[in-house]
């Protein structure tokens, strides 16, 4: 085998098995019964609207993936259909549920034609990994529903809370946003659910995380124990902090997320959070990445952490290098983590091979 085949490459162009270029975009990575798979947004030349749906690639090694076609089709036949083609689906997540024996996908929908005001999420099954996936439907996360830890005296408190009347970015708005203004401006109908992830607890519990009101705060939802539905269980994290591009793992017991701030396509500065509960409380850590381009996590910004088997303490940094302009030629960002003192670093790497990680 060539050594290019073993060898990861930043910012390059990945190539299938077949020697096409990879498509799978603000993606996520299962692994299941021995292989990785791999889900990501299709993304055309000139749109970043959704005119193919959801891809995956298969791999035993992280570096050959072989293309497994269309796992979950947008509706070219419905402009009705939430997911019609032209609709705005992003970041999809696949995870495995053992009690049903079922594949659970999880992705941030935009209703076409609806710009990014929608802000919901949608959910897709399927009895086998690689799809076809059904459709189940879309929506706002938990109506109804604050977040924990909420008291009668703060709901009170945000009974006060009128958006109308606060000057936009300015300090008094800023503090209401904290208090919860926008979780109460969408109480009855749900809280916006944009850039998502879900997550998997050593448990088996589920929890689905995404930024909400307006992108200002990260929300941590429960998930049922199908992980169909969210349970009206959830956690408000970084409030006001403009966090997107939510990615998580737990080692040793600490739960690690990265996230990005809110530039658009434009990349940022990575943020790093820790805690020793999912629901909180988080502690925010310096930027991970270090060395050259660090400010702009070397061009890239986060969607998902791969957990490496059969090696020790192996997580690998997934994030997208986004080309709005030919968003079918934004470039893939792997580079492995290591731990200094305990906590996660990112450092620039032009290639590098799993031998990075010890085999356990």
């Amino acid at each position: 085998m060539a050594k290019e085949e073993k060898t990861f490459y930043p910012q390059r162009v990945w190539n299938d098995t077949e020697g096409n270029p990879i498509n799978a975009h603000g993606g996520g990575v299962l692994y299941h019964d021995g292989v990785y798979y791999w889900f990501g947004e299709h993304k055309a030349d000139t749109t970043c609207s959704a005119m193919v749906g959801v891809t995956c690639y298969a791999s035993k090694n992280l570096t050959e993936w072989e293309n497994k076609g269309v796992a979950l089709a947008v509706d070219a036949d419905d402009s009705e259909s939430d997911i019609a083609m032209g609709c705005i689906l992003e970041r999809p997540k696949v995870v495995y549920n053992k009690k049903t024996g079922k594949f659970v996908m999880w992705f941030h929908l935009e209703l076409k034609d609806k710009g990014y005001e929608s802000a919901r999420y949608g959910v897709a099954v399927s009895d086998v990994v690689t799809g076809p996936y059904r459709f189940l439907r879309s929506g706002r996360a938990n109506p109804g529903k604050f977040s924990l830890g909420v008291t009668a005296a703060d709901i009170a408190a945000l009974d006060t809370l009128v958006e109308e009347r606060l000057a936009y970015r300015t300090a008094e708005w800023q503090e209401a946003v904290k208090q919860g203004l926008y979780m109460k401006r969408d109480f009855e109908g749900g809280q916006m659910a944009r850039d998502q992830t879900v997550f998997v607890d050593d448990d088996g519990k589920a929890y689905h995380i995404f930024s909400s009101e307006e992108n200002l705060t990260l929300h941590i939802a429960e998930l049922t124990d199908d992980y169909l539905y969210h349970t009206g269980r959830y956690a408000r994290m970084a409030p006001g902090g403009e966090n997107e591009a939510p990615a998580i793992f737990k080692k040793d017991g600490t739960y690690w997320m990265i996230t990005s701030g809110c530039t658009g396509w434009a990349p940022n500065e990575a943020r790093m959070f820790s805690a020793s509960h999912i629901m909180g409380p988080w502690k925010q850590h310096p930027n991970p990445c270090v060395g050259t381009d660090a400010a702009i996590t070397f061009g890239g910004q986060s969607t998902y952490i791969i957990k490496v088997e059969n090696r020790k303490d192996a997580y690998i940094f997934m994030g997208d290098i986004w080309r709005p302009e030919h968003p079918n030629d934004s470039r893939y960002l792997w580079l492995p983590i290591r731990f200094q003192d305990g906590r996660p670093v990112l450092e620039w790497m032009d290639s590098w091979s799993l031998d990075y990680f010890r085999v356990k």
